[in-house]
């Protein structure tokens, strides 16, 4: 029974886990509708989060369109279906790649990073000096983060959507013949609303589990390097497994519910 005993202690811990990030992120979201409100660390963490994420997002975006673009046209000449590259990468990166990748690229720069901050300032008993100064670090630490990657990760996400088609466009006209004003107009006609809504709304679901994830095992964070180093993995490997998941359910309920 050994065996049986370690895979339910395995699965009691890890739904353990889940209900303590549900409750925290319960509490982070009640504690953005109530003040006090720090604008200088949301402006900060805006900064950090969009703006310096632009350079990654872009090159990953450009060289995954044009990979995409090579691809479908060498699969769709088996079938002599080589007109259908501008529709299936529209669709492929603002449906699926392009949030995927920049919630993907935002867990590896991003959450790390959050992770690390946090762990160390818990670490160096900066956290506890928060408290010391009646600053409650949910609002300070959390909340500001929380509310940037909600709010600036779908802007990312419309930019890599925009570049990854260009990347495929670039490719396609330039490297395998086709007409730069009919590749543009059957990208515009293949696309519906729902697309971009459909990729904004990952992008505002992909951005709050980032920074959330970041935050949360940050502020669990073991005492030393060693203890900051784990939350810092831990927190990345969570980010990309709730992000994929979370990408499943999205998908099926805008296209296939």
């Amino acid at each position: 029974m050994k065996p049986f005993a370690l895979l339910g202690r395995a699965v009691l811990a890890a739904l353990a886990m889940i209900g303590r990030i549900a409750l925290f992120a319960v509490d982070a979201v009640s504690h953005m509708l109530r003040p006090p409100f720090y604008g200088r660390e949301f402006l900060s963490a805006l900064m950090n989060i969009g703006w310096l994420s632009l350079p990654v997002v872009g090159l990953t975006a450009v060289f995954t369109g044009g990979a995409l673009a090579l691809q479908i046209y060498a699969g769709g000449s088996r079938f002599n279906a080589e007109a259908v590259v501008p529709q299936i990468v529209a669709v492929g990166v603002v449906r699926e790649l392009g949030p995927v990748m920049v919630g993907l690229m935002i867990a590896a720069r991003v959450t790390s990073s959050i992770a690390a901050e946090i762990g160390t300032m818990k670490v160096t008993e900066q956290i506890d000096a928060l408290v010391t100064l009646s600053t409650h670090p949910m609002k300070y630490l959390t909340v500001p983060r929380v509310l940037a990657g909600l709010i600036v990760v779908p802007g990312l996400v419309a930019v890599g959507d925009i570049i990854g088609v260009f990347g495929g466009y670039a490719v396609a006209t330039g490297t395998l013949g086709f007409n730069p004003a009919a590749y543009i107009r059957n990208t515009v006609d293949f696309l519906e609303p729902l697309d971009v809504i459909s990729s904004l709304t990952k992008g505002a679901f992909f951005g709050f589990a980032a920074t959330l994830m970041g935050c949360y095992h940050g502020m669990h964070s073991g005492r030393g390097a060693m203890g900051v180093g784990r939350a810092t993995k831990t927190a990345v490997e969570g980010a990309a497994v709730l992000i994929l998941a979370a990408n499943f359910v999205l998908t099926g309920v805008f296209f296939t519910l």
